[in-house]
């Protein structure tokens, strides 16, 4: 969540930063009003109890000198009660203007470049070769191996859902074991979590209030299936004060990911790009604010040698404000390498949040006397399955075979 408290102190300013991440007007102005009204009852509120504390203080004189004490016994009572009346008040402010706070998404870092849509990415880095053909290299799902059933995904559950078999579904596991092997190898303590949460959970890390529509929520139940492991990870430490020589914090877990994908009807309908369901294997880092990042570049690269390691092509690319996510101060996306479709697609997506979603979960550590909000991150490393159709169209031969590449061999 952003910082109230720095709302109320400069306003302008984080306004400035709120609209180049596409906040509408609307929005703020209604901040800017909760925010002054709720600052301002909360002075009066202060200086009714200053006032109370220092007549408090002359009863004790008046009595003890024999004064009479009613007048400023009234006074006092007065007071009192218009301070209860006015905490109120302030409590009905602030709780309003949290709960707008909870549906307005980070600030971009300085250095995000401004732009309206994903066409307006910055390209950092292009790594590795581009496979070379001597036939039309095919997409994924026309690939005659019989690894993917779609229509049998769709019998068991509903469109955008798939069954795996025979090579297929034994590549997808080892791709599972060598990424979290990889990760563990540079320095990712494994986790197995939950695949559902809690409310409580989900907003600690940003997915509600505001995406609720994207969520496959639990009847009857204060669960809902989690949309990546970045929730279950990040909210191991909801609402605690880490040890400050504990961190930075390394997370890794695998878990199956579940998403309505709400706000993307009519795209990607064919394969595997978007399905309601898929694996992913992915990066968590908690750390001071200062190391944080430092920890950013160092799980950009463990995604990028991960791809490296897979004979995968790829491109890294810094989003523009107009499509950075909601929780994200900065985010480089892994766009790998499909010759099927002839254009990088994205495959990994690294993020710092920076103090937003610790503020939002109470992610602290203690610096001497002082608590201070922590930094999180996240990043893919990898989504299992677009790795797997990039290695099919990427290792695809002509009879519709698929070469498996060398570091993948000894997990099968």
């Amino acid at each position: 969540m952003i910082d109230v408290r720095e709302l109320q102190k400069d306003f302008e300013t984080m306004a400035t930063a709120l609209k180049r991440k596409g906040v509408e007007q609307e929005v703020l102005d209604n901040l800017k009003v909760l925010a002054q009204d709720a600052k301002a009852k909360r002075q009066e509120m202060e200086n009714v109890t200053a006032e109370q504390n220092k007549l408090s203080k002359e009863f004790g004189k008046y009595k003890k000198e024999g004064l009479d004490i009613a007048p400023l016994q009234a006074s006092i009572n007065e007071l009192k009660s218009k301070k209860q009346s006015m905490e109120d008040e302030v409590r009905v402010l602030e709780e309003k203007l949290t709960s707008i706070a909870l549906g307005v998404p980070n600030l971009p870092d300085a250095n995000v470049p401004d732009g309206a849509d994903e066409e307006e990415n910055v390209v950092l880095e292009t790594i590795g070769e581009k496979p070379q053909f001597s036939f039309e290299p095919k997409e994924h799902w026309d690939l005659d191996n019989g690894w993917l059933d779609f229509e049998r995904g769709v019998k068991l559950a509903k469109s955008r859902f798939s069954a795996i078999k025979g090579q297929g579904a034994r590549l997808e596991r080892a791709l599972i074991n060598y990424m979290l092997d990889f990760n563990r190898e540079r320095g990712f303590e494994e986790w197995y979590v939950p695949f559902m949460a809690n409310s409580n959970t989900l907003q600690g890390t940003g997915q509600l209030p505001k995406f609720e529509d994207d969520l496959f929520k639990i009847e009857g139940e204060d669960l809902y299936l989690i949309p990546t492991a970045e929730v279950s990870l990040t909210n191991l430490y909801n609402d605690e004060i880490v040890p400050a020589e504990e961190l930075p914090l390394m997370l890794t877990s695998y878990t199956p990911c579940f998403r309505k994908e709400a706000g993307s009807a009519g795209r990607d309908t064919r394969g595997l790009i978007r399905q309601h369901q898929f694996d992913k294997v992915e990066m968590v880092a908690i750390t001071k604010q200062e190391e944080s990042q430092e920890v950013f570049e160092k799980m950009v690269s463990c995604a990028s040698d991960l791809l490296s390691s897979l004979g995968l092509a790829h491109q890294k690319v810094q989003l523009c404000t107009g499509d950075l996510g909601f929780s994200a101060a900065t985010t480089i996306d892994l766009e790998v390498w499909l010759p099927g479709q002839n254009k990088y697609r994205e495959i990994s997506s690294i993020s710092n949040t920076r103090e937003f979603q610790a503020r939002r979960a109470k992610i602290r550590y203690k610096d001497g006397k002082k608590n201070i909000l922590a930094h999180t991150l996240n990043g893919s490393s990898l989504a299992v399955g677009r790795t797997l159709l990039a290695i099919m169209e990427n290792y695809q031969n002509e009879d519709g075979t698929v070469t498996i590449p060398e570091v993948l061999k000894k997990y099968l």
